[in-house]
């Protein structure tokens, strides 16, 4: 399912044009950036990302930017109206991902938790 615009998840500029670069150095210019939430992380859940070669068949599909993002069905209920950016500053530069879902998050925004508590924690890695 190929979604235009959506509420699921957004892309700002400056993350589509380093995934279109980081696409391209990767010899993947028809790839995709595969956004997903695993459990675990200090608060819950873990925001994951990667390349993506192929789709599967139950990918949710955005095409937005000039980028193409797949979400899978089990993450896109915790990523609703979230947003991938990428930020460079002194401490750390990478993708980072706001996510409105988000009721507590760790020190290094890699993890966080829902209203519902749903997720287990795991020890902190942030250090």
């Amino acid at each position: 399912m190929v979604i235009e615009q959506t509420s699921i998840l957004t892309i700002t500029d400056k993350a589509a044009e380093k995934a279109r670069t980081i696409l391209n150095e990767r010899g993947v210019d028809n790839g995709a950036l595969r956004v997903f939430v695993v459990s675990g992380g200090c608060s819950g859940y873990q925001y994951g990302m990667a390349i993506a070669r192929t789709r599967e068949d139950d990918d949710i599909v955005i095409e937005m930017s000039g980028v193409t993002l797949l979400v899978d069905p089990e993450s896109a209920p915790l990523m609703e109206g979230a947003e991938v950016d990428y930020v460079e500053d002194l401490m750390k530069s990478g993708f980072t991902i706001f996510n409105p879902n988000a009721v507590k998050s760790c020190a290094c925004g890699s993890s966080f938790q829902t209203a519902d508590g749903s997720g287990n924690a795991k020890a902190c890695g942030c250090g």
